[in-house]
């Protein structure tokens, strides 16, 4: 099966983007897929902000999206965009870091009004990087996430069963090994 990257963009300890995407990554590694968790902010600040390249961690970082065959992205939006910690890491990536990798888009916000950023926004960016195939992205609502008392995380039915098929496309394509140009 494929090795999948799952990248969270979220600056925050407690992000219900993070739980989002350690839940799809359960999703994945359950159909066969290994799945790599990679959280930005665990990365060293000082590295990411000083574009220091040669850091051990950002060399190691490149190297996690080099070994895999497709990524997911997750993102809140922030001011219309995607979180500036996630566009500090994709600056220091090697220009073409995606280059024949499947990769899905997903983002977290409180307004609808925020949906266009996955593909005004955050798509661009991951064309620019060489993604072989962008699969639809999907934009879930903050009031469609819950975390209970236990951590754990409750996602509203409606965006579950949306997330799940957006989850099940990318894992199909990652089956298929087509190269579709980016943004088909």
């Amino acid at each position: 099966m494929a090795v999948v990257l799952s990248v969270s963009g979220s600056p925050s300890a407690t992000s219900r983007t993070a739980r989002l995407l350690r839940h799809l990554d359960s999703r994945l590694a359950a159909q066969g897929h290994e799945v790599i968790p990679l959280d930005v902010r665990t990365l060293p600040p000082e590295a990411l902000l000083g574009a220091d390249f040669g850091h051990p961690a950002l060399v190691e970082a490149a190297a996690l999206f080099a070994r895999a065959d497709g990524v997911i992205i997750g993102t809140p939006v922030y001011k219309a965009a995607y979180s500036g910690l996630l566009k500090a890491l994709l600056d220091l990536l090697p220009q073409y870091a995606l280059e024949g990798k499947t990769v899905l888009p997903l983002a977290t916000g409180g307004s609808t009004a925020h949906v266009l950023a996955i593909d005004y926004a955050l798509r661009p960016v991951l064309s620019s990087m060489g993604a072989a195939h962008i699969v639809q992205g999907w934009f879930t609502l903050d009031r469609d996430l819950a975390v209970d008392d236990t951590g754990h995380l409750r996602i509203a039915p409606e965006a579950a069963a949306q997330l799940g098929r957006v989850t099940d496309q990318f894992a199909g394509a990652l089956g298929a090994g087509t190269t579709v140009l980016a943004g088909g």
